[in-house]
């Protein structure tokens, strides 16, 4: 085994590529690509790697609304000083529309994108990483009813 195998990956670069908060090498997602539109969502049962569920209890990732709502709120400071920086806002003409226009679009383009990083940052918050997951099997989810499985 080399230290490659047992060295503890960073939380940041897992969340980035959406990885099990658990091992944090294990994909979340079935497609890569979060602008397929159609499987954007679509999650694996579990993790490929270590067996964690994904699906803790019915309705767990309504949650993720705040995450990402933090998210937009980010990316519209930041796009709102970058424009104020280079472009500059005036009250004599239409600059803070245009500012407005761009932001949306904006946030419509990351929204894909958004909506994934939301549902692996709220599972991390409550699985936490286990450095001993090969020797120790996940805990099975209390709260699962099997007929309201994605039922959104």
């Amino acid at each position: 085994m080399n230290a490659h195998d047992t060295a503890k990956p960073n939380w940041l670069v897992s969340v980035c590529h959406t990885h099990c908060p658990r091992c944090r090498r294990g994909d979340m997602f079935k497609d890569p690509n979060p602008y397929h539109l159609k499987s954007t969502l679509a999650m694996n049962e579990s993790c490929p790697v270590c067996g964690q569920q994904f699906d803790i209890e019915v309705g767990f990732y309504y949650g993720t609304s705040y995450v990402s709502y933090a998210f937009s709120i980010a990316v519209s400071v930041a796009s709102f000083i970058a424009w104020w920086v280079f472009i500059g806002f005036s009250l004599n003409d239409n600059r803070l529309f245009w500012w407005l226009g761009a932001n949306a679009l904006l946030l419509v383009a990351l929204q894909p994108i958004f909506m994934r990083l939301a549902r692996t940052i709220w599972l991390a918050f409550f699985v936490g990483y286990d450095k001993d997951w090969k020797n120790r099997p996940a805990k099975a989810p209390e709260r699962v009813n099997d007929q309201m499985k994605n039922a959104w």
